[in-house]
């Protein structure tokens, strides 16, 4: 756990339970929304076919993902975290000239 906290510059051990709930808050939550919302804008995979539906369905649910982080990051009360993870994780996927 130590290791844990150093890793990600936190204090307590509430704090690794409390990101580790928003983690899996976010993640049911973005593949829950995600059918809805195609289903909204008429994607199915009947109408695209199998893996252009499974393509733009986890393209999507990355999109909802990174904004329901920083969100649910914000509830919890673990906002600064998050976003610098968010952030950190956008560099390395390569839209950091968007961040800088």
């Amino acid at each position: 756990m130590n290791k844990l906290k150093e890793r990600w510059g936190i204090d307590n051990n509430w704090q690794i339970v409390v990101i580790l709930v928003v983690f899996a808050v976010t993640g049911s939550t973005a593949s829950y929304i995600g059918k809805p919302i195609l289903n909204f804008i008429n994607i199915s995979s009947e109408t695209l076919g199998s893996i252009s539906y499974w393509v733009i369905r986890i393209l999507l649910l990355f999109i909802v993902y990174q904004f329901l982080l920083v969100f649910f990051g914000w509830i919890f009360g673990q906002y600064k975290f998050f976003w610098n993870f968010e952030k950190k994780m956008l560099r390395r996927i390569g839209f950091k000239r968007f961040l800088d």
